[in-house]
C-alpha cells in the first residue's frame, strides 16, 4: 500500500527547514543622529540584526532633536508611534510626566524577564534618567557633556602653548585676543548657548540654575538666574563680543562649523562633536575642560549631562517589548558602549564600557578623550546633578533669543537675565498646572 503525504505538509516542512518557520519581529527606532553619528547608528542596528534572527531593528532618522520629539508625540496621539524614540535630555521631564504614553525602561525589562540594572551605568548618567525611586525611566544611550576644543595649529601660530590651553575665563579672553591678532577670523565661540553658558556654567560653578534642586525636587521649580555670577558671565561675553574676540555662532550646534572649518581657535561644544571634528577638520586639535572663574567657591565642580536617551512607547506587544529590551542590552554591552564612546566622543554610559576603554590604552593614545568622562562623573551636588524642568526646550528658546540681544548690545545683561527669568518662570508655571 502506498502512502501519500499531503503537499501542504511537505511545503511546511521545507519552509521550516529553510528557516522560514517564524518571521522576525520588526522594531522601529526613530533617532536624530546625522552625518558620521547617523552612519554609526545605522551600523549598530545592522550589527544587532545580524547577531540574532528574532528581531529586526529599523533605525530611521526623523530630524533634529526637537523635530523627532514632536514627531514621536504626534505619532503616539495618532496611534502609530515608533517602538523606540530618541529624546534629548531637556525633554526628560516632559516624557516622564506623559502619563500613559511611555513604558519605564527598568520596570519593562523586569516584566519581560531581562532586567536592566541602573548600577551598571555611570552614576551621573543613571541618576539623571532615573525616577525618584531610583529606577531607570529611559535607556541611556548617547550621553555627552560640553568640553572646550581648541585648534592646536592656530595656537602655535598665535604664540600660545598648545599643551597649556586656557583653564579660566580670563585666560580664554587673553588667548582669543592673540588668536585674532594672528589672523584667526574667530577667537572663541560656543555651541548650545543655554546648555553651555547657563546650565553647565551653573553646575561647573556649583550655583543653582533653578530652585527645587534644579527641578529634581518638584514641579514648583523656578529659574535662579538672579545670581550675580550669571550677570558677571553675560557681561564678560558681551564685552568679548564687542571686542571681536567672541563670535556668536547661533543656537543649538549651528556654530560647530566655525570650529570644524578652522575659522575659530576655541570652541565650547558637546563631547559628541569629536567624531565630526575627526572626520572633517583639517587641523590638529586638543580637548580641555570648561573654563571657570577663579575665586568662585566650589569651582570647578562638575559638568552636567547632555545628549539623549531612548524612550519606549506604550501600547506595543509583549514580543516587541522583549525585542526592545534585547536591543537595549546589546547597546549597553561593554564592547558596544566602549566602541560608541571611542568613535564618537560621547561618554561610555556603562562602567564596564569605561573600564574596557581604559584597559585598551585608548586614553593614552588619544589625549583629552577622558576629559568628558571625568568632568561629568565627579561626585555631584544639589546644584550639579542636572536640570529637570518641564518645557525646558521652550525655556532655552527664550534664553537663546535673549542672549542674542545681549551679545549684540541691544539689551543689558541685567535686563536680559530678568527677561529670561520672567519668560522662563511663566512656562514653568504653565507646565506645573498642566500635569496636576
Amino acid at each position: 500500500m502506498t502512502h501519500t503525504i499531503p503537499r501542504l505538509t511537505v511545503l511546511a516542512a521545507l519552509l521550516a527547514s529553510a528557516g522560514f518557520a517564524q518571521a522576525a519581529t520588526d522594531i522601529t527606532f526613530w533617532h536624530s543622529m546625522e552625518g558620521p553619528l547617523g552612519e554609526r547608528v545605522t551600523q549598530i542596528a545592522k550589527d544587532f540584526n545580524a547577531s540574532q534572527s528574532d528581531y529586526v531593528v529599523h533605525a530611521v532618522y526623523k530630524g533634529n532633536y526637537g523635530e523627532s520629539m514632536n514627531a514621536g508625540i504626534a505619532a503616539f496621539r495618532a496611534g502609530n508611534a515608533p517602538d523606540i524614540l530618541q529624546v534629548f535630555e531637556v525633554g526628560t521631564a516632559t516624557m516622564m510626566y506623559a502619563k500613559g504614553a511611555i513604558k519605564p525602561v527598568q520596570e519593562l525589562s523586569e516584566k519581560v524577564g531581562d532586567p536592566i540594572n541602573p548600577a551598571d551605568f555611570l552614576g551621573a548618567v543613571a541618576g539623571y534618567y532615573s525616577s525618584s525611586s531610583g529606577k531607570l525611566v529611559s535607556m541611556p544611550f548617547n550621553s555627552s557633556t560640553p568640553v572646550m576644543y581648541y585648534n592646536r595649529d592656530a595656537f602655535q601660530k598665535a604664540g600660545l602653548n598648545p599643551d597649556q590651553p586656557p583653564k579660566t575665563w580670563p585666560e580664554v579672553a587673553e588667548a582669543a585676543k592673540k588668536l585674532r591678532a594672528a589672523g584667526m577670523e574667530c577667537g572663541y565661540s560656543t555651541a548650545w548657548p543655554s546648555w553651555v553658558q547657563l546650565e553647565n556654567f551653573a553646575a561647573w560653578h556649583n550655583v543653582p540654575y533653578a530652585s527645587e534642586n534644579n527641578g529634581f525636587g518638584g514641579l514648583g521649580a523656578r529659574l535662579k538666574l538672579d545670581n550675580p555670577l550669571f550677570k558677571r558671565h553675560m557681561t564678560f561675553l558681551a564685552d568679548m563680543a564687542k571686542a571681536g574676540t567672541f563670535t556668536y555662532g547661533g543656537r543649538g550646534d549651528a556654530g560647530n562649523a566655525l570650529f570644524i572649518s578652522g575659522k575659530c581657535g576655541m570652541y565650547t561644544g558637546s563631547s559628541g562633536m569629536r567624531a565630526a571634528v575627526l572626520k572633517n577638520g583639517q587641523f590638529k586639535f586638543g580637548t580641555t575642560t570648561l573654563p571657570y572663574y577663579p575665586g568662585v567657591k566650589g569651582a570647578p565642580q562638575n559638568s552636567i549631562i547632555g545628549g539623549a536617551s531612548l524612550w519606549v512607547f506604550a501600547g506595543k506587544s509583549d514580543t516587541v517589548y522583549k525585542g526592545v529590551i534585547k536591543f537595549f542590552k546589546y547597546l549597553s554591552s561593554p564592547q558596544q558602549a566602549a566602541a560608541w564612546h571611542q568613535g564618537t566622543g560621547y561618554v561610555p554610559v556603562t562602567k564596564a564600557g569605561y573600564q574596557l576603554t581604559k584597559e585598551s590604552g585608548f586614553y593614552d593614545k588619544n589625549p583629552g578623550t577622558e576629559i568628558a568622562v571625568k568632568q561629568l562623573d565627579a561626585a555631584t551636588t544639589v546644584n550639579s546633578r542636572g536640570i529637570r524642568l518641564g518645557y525646558l526646550p521652550q525655556v532655552r528658546d527664550i534664553e537663546d533669543a535673549t542672549m542674542e540681544q545681549i551679545f549684540a548690545g541691544k539689551v543689558s545683561p541685567e535686563d536680559g537675565l530678568k527677561k529670561m527669568v520672567s519668560g522662563g518662570d511663566e512656562l514653568l508655571s504653565r507646565f506645573q498646572k498642566s500635569v496636576r
